[in-house]
């Protein structure tokens, strides 16, 4: 009876029109924004300015990605450019005159002299030869006094044949001429289909791009949110034969010491995560024992010098030294802890419920993995 009594939810509206409700019916609701942050994964942790955390997670995307593409590619952009002296080297330039130059210009006055002789000689045997024509058909003339028809038929015979004679001359030319315009032709439509195979290719190239970059499957590097504020965490896909996060921000800080120059406007410092797991002693002993053989071997015959970095966020139920304990006591004997002068340091950031652990070398002399720091003019 009480469950009959019960008032149902009302649809209706002041003005009496009922309103449609839509419900999930048990379907989880997808909420905009990045996945959380979760145990099992690789990747960078980074600091911002608080509010600032879309700008920064933008920024360290283009930023991490270009620092990866140089160590696959081969490319070292850290390298100092080579000092230019300080005043330009002017080479003082002389032309020596030889004494030849006179005796050539006296050579070229007596080539245009007999040039200019050769001409008055052709000149003069033309005149006389039109002098020898005249007389001949002078004497003609007076042998044959009718014969005007005969030499006018002869003289237009004469330009008929000239001008049947010029016009194929004139076929020859433009029939000559020809083979090299279908030779450029061919030539323009080689170099235009060339042309655009390679706009082709550039247009496939782009595509193939855009569909990995639309593919969240074959992202490499992507946000995850960390759910704090002022905290930024980036993830890297596990890839084989790929430099992992430790190399990548070990090659941005060395090139962002040595280069001093400006990369990002929001982020404050980035560290390496290789390590993800839930913040308690024993999930953290356990997922540190790969990372400890990787970088601390038992049989070495250099011993490292070690440090231990704590930082908590969003948590306060945890005791620091006994993470930090613990994380001390999980490395082997022949390595010493140094906090003065530490050749590695294990960096352990807990964020919530997740405990991020990294492993970084120079940590003091790189300014503790502060970009801002490192690219700012020295004092």
């Amino acid at each position: 009876m009480a469950t009959e009594n019960k008032a149902k939810p009302s649809t209706v509206t002041n003005k009496g029109k009922k309103r449609k409700q839509y419900l999930p019916h048990n379907k989880a609701v997808k909420k905009k924004g990045a996945y959380p942050l979760r145990p099992g994964v690789q990747g960078f942790f980074i600091t911002c300015d608080g509010g600032r955390e879309r700008q920064a997670a933008h920024e360290a995307l283009d930023v991490i990605d270009s620092f990866f593409e140089e160590l696959v590619n081969g490319k070292d952009f850290g390298e100092e450019p080579a000092v230019l002296p300080n005043k330009p080297l002017n080479k003082k330039i002389t032309f020596s005159y030889s004494d030849d130059e006179g005796d050539d210009d006296d050579d070229e006055g007596d080539g245009e002299r007999e040039e200019e002789g050769q001409e008055e000689a052709i000149k003069s045997n033309a005149s006389k030869e039109i002098d020898a024509s005249q007389e001949s058909l002078t004497n003609k003339d007076l042998d044959n006094p009718n014969s005007d028809d005969v030499c006018h038929g002869k003289v237009t015979e004469e330009t008929s044949d000239n001008q049947k004679d010029g016009a194929n001359i004139e076929n020859r030319a433009d029939i000559s001429e020809e083979p090299p315009a279908k030779k450029q032709c061919l030539e323009t439509d080689t170099s235009k289909s060339a042309t655009n195979e390679k706009e082709k290719s550039i247009d496939k190239l782009i595509e193939a791009e855009l569909n990995e970059l639309g593919d969240k499957s074959k992202r490499l590097f992507f946000n995850l949110d960390s759910g704090c504020n002022g905290v930024v965490f980036v993830q890297m896909r596990k890839r084989d034969g790929v430099p992992g996060p430790k190399d990548i921000v070990q090659h941005m800080m060395t090139s962002a010491a040595s280069t001093r120059k400006h990369m990002s406007r929001f982020i404050l410092r980035v560290l390496p995560v290789e390590v993800a797991c839930y913040s308690s002693e024993e999930e953290i002993t356990r997922a540190m024992k790969p990372l400890i053989e990787q970088y601390f071997p038992v049989e070495t015959q250099y011993p490292r010098k070690f440090a231990v970095l704590y930082e908590a966020r969003a948590n306060s139920g945890i005791d620091r030294m006994k993470i930090i304990n613990s994380v001390a006591k999980s490395v082997p004997a022949p390595h010493k802890v140094d906090l003065s002068n530490p050749d590695m340091t294990i960096v352990v950031e807990i964020v919530k419920t997740i405990c991020l652990i990294g492993v970084v070398e120079k940590y003091k002399e790189l300014a503790k993995y502060n970009l801002r720091q490192l690219t700012s003019p020295k004092q």
